[in-house]
């Protein structure tokens, strides 16, 4: 593959599996701005924390950040419970922990993707105790039917299939989260 195609391939081989386009950076850019400019109302009146879980959030994140029209701060928390493999090992483990205060702030937890909830129930858990005043939940991309948590996700960029996704800050084993589109495993070879 041309370092010139490199951003936006037809098709991205990892070994013997095939990835080919799934959501284009166009359909990102326009709900990413749908998303944000339904926080800035919804919150008009305050000052969120955006809290990013890393590595994979932070793409998303910066451009939701770009399209949040208010007064607001920023934090990360990195959490890790997929490795290098392609599905959760179950088990979350935190690498970095929050810097901002938590008590009497309004949260929005901003992921990449949802898939089983672990790490959203992980994260509800650890800030319940800090007394926020509020935590929502901002996920690009959602799997509806891979969820085996009970946890609220308030903001919704793409309910998609329970496919293995990389590209826009998604990885396979911490490479391709710098293609500006989606890609989804191709099972049809």
């Amino acid at each position: 593959m041309s370092q010139t195609n490199f951003m936006n391939p037809p098709c991205v081989y990892v070994g013997e599996e095939k990835f080919v386009p799934y959501i284009s950076e166009e359909e990102i850019n326009k709900r990413v701005k749908e998303l944000g400019a339904q926080i800035s109302e919804d919150y008009k009146d305050k000052t969120p924390v955006f809290i990013g879980i890393l590595n994979g959030s932070f793409i998303f994140m910066s451009d939701l950040i770009k399209n949040i029209n208010l007064e607001c701060e920023i934090d990360f928390l990195k959490l890790s419970s997929y490795g290098d493999a392609k599905i959760s090992s179950g088990k979350v483990r935190m690498i970095k922990e929050l810097n901002c205060e938590v008590k009497g702030r309004d949260l929005l937890i901003v992921e990449d993707i949802v898939d089983s909830g672990l790490s959203i129930k992980f994260m509800e858990d650890l800030i319940a105790w800090q007394e926020p005043a509020s935590v929502k939940v901002v996920t690009l991309l959602c799997k509806p039917n891979s969820l085996k948590y009970d946890v609220k996700i308030d903001y919704i960029g793409f309910n998609i299939q329970s496919k293995f996704v990389l590209g826009y800050g998604l990885d396979y084993a911490q490479k391709f989260r710098n293609l500006n589109s989606l890609y989804i495993l191709n099972e049809n070879k």
